[in-house]
């Protein structure tokens, strides 16, 4: 994707929605499930995902469990109740906003 800027917006509901279909995760997995499901397409840095994994944490839609794997310590990410909550907002408000561009892109796509 050219415009890494286009998805930034979207990186939190990236998260959420991700972690709502897996039960827990950690930072890299994230990363590589992305790219992953988009083909490479959208490739998301440490710098951009791990502030978001922290504000997610602070505002309590996530909690963290730290395993030890392979002799290292793992941080692992996990929705709260508040956190189910709130990806199935995000997601309805990613929808309308992918709708409403449609409808601006492409004439035929007119919102109703």
């Amino acid at each position: 994707m050219g415009n890494a800027k286009l998805y930034k917006g979207s990186l939190v509901t990236i998260i959420l929605k991700l972690l709502n279909e897996h039960d827990k995760m950690y930072g890299y997995e994230i990363t590589q499930r992305v790219k992953e499901i988009t083909k490479n397409e959208l490739k998301i840095t440490e710098g951009a995902l791990y502030p978001s994994l922290h504000k997610l944490e602070a505002e309590g839609l996530l909690d963290v469990e730290v395993l030890k794997v392979d002799n290292r310590l793992r941080k692992y990410y996990k929705l709260t109740e508040k956190g189910t909550k709130e990806t199935v907002n995000k997601l309805a408000e990613l929808e309308n906003y992918i709708k409403t561009m449609r409808a601006l892109v492409n004439p035929k796509f007119r919102l109703e």
